[in-house]
């Protein structure tokens, strides 16, 4: 059963959420994780063994009453154990950036959809911009939903959860922005989440290559209702993703759902007329 076991794709991944190739990144993301985890077993082996070998060796012998010498360099030693954990640091940060920054790259010309996400207490606006379309959550009524668990799943099967779609295949960059406090948008399954910071834009790059049905969650603590901030994800056909485009406009959901709804906004002051006051 352990040998069964050990060949699924969930060890493979480290046991962590969705398939190989769910975007363009998740592969890399993967490869760090389990490459960093073996790295550590293998140090951890050595290092284990070599304390147990001490412990051994240089056990206090029987009828032995004579303390060993207390300071004692050999500066090749101490050279090898300095330089071997820097390198060893080193390899990583070097593999570590190299998948970040293939994350985090930006390529303008390769974008085939741009949307923009708002973070708000306690929902997502998704704002379509090639298509001039939007959709939008409602935060949960929670005088009418169970507690725990049960009110979790409860309110994720309801209507009030958007549903943000993606076309397969193409890349689609995401600019996030917050209405009200930092949330984080994570779709757990494309293994890669970013913070939504009021004042400030960011911006990721993706290209999903799997067909089907995914969650999104908020990974940042937001307030009394953070665990209720879900959203659905369907990555679909092109031509799938042109009819929900489509469906949205019929509905009369096009424009923007601009920064007017920020929680910040003062409204403008109306205009009495009269002289200014000085």
């Amino acid at each position: 059963m352990a040998a069964i076991s050990s060949c699924s794709p969930a060890v493979e991944r480290g046991w962590m959420p969705g398939g190989p190739g769910t975007t363009d990144h998740t592969d890399g993301v993967v490869q760090l994780w389990t490459g960093s985890w073996i790295a550590a077993l293998l140090v951890g082996v050595l290092v284990w063994g070599l304390l147990i070998w001490c412990v051994v060796a240089y056990r206090k012998r029987k009828d032995d009453h004579q303390l060993p010498v207390q300071l004692r360099y050999h500066l090749p030693l101490e050279l090898l154990y300095t330089f071997v954990p820097v390198l060893m640091v080193g390899v990583l940060f070097f593999y570590t950036v190299r998948t970040q920054d293939a994350i985090t790259s930006i390529d303008e010309d390769a974008t085939d959809v741009s949307i923009q996400v708002y973070g708000r207490q306690w929902s997502w606006d998704f704002n379509y911009l090639d298509y001039d379309v939007w959709d939008t959550g409602q935060p949960a009524d929670l005088n009418n939903i169970s507690t725990g668990q049960a009110g979790l799943d409860e309110y994720a099967a309801q209507d009030e959860v958007p549903t943000l779609y993606l076309p397969v295949g193409q890349t689609v960059t995401f600019t996030l922005n917050s209405r009200d406090v930092i949330h984080s948008f994570w779709i757990p399954e494309f293994l890669y989440k970013m913070d939504t910071t009021p004042g400030r834009t960011n911006t990721f790059q993706v290209t999903p290559q799997v067909e089907g049905d995914y969650y999104g969650r908020c990974a940042e603590l937001c307030g009394e209702y953070h665990a209720y901030m879900l959203f659905n994800v369907k990555v679909v056909p092109q031509e799938e993703f042109e009819q929900h485009m489509a469906d949205l406009a019929a509905a009369g959901q096009t424009g923007q759902l601009g920064p007017e709804l920020d929680r910040d906004v003062a409204p403008e002051a109306p205009d009495f007329g009269g002289e200014e006051e000085h």
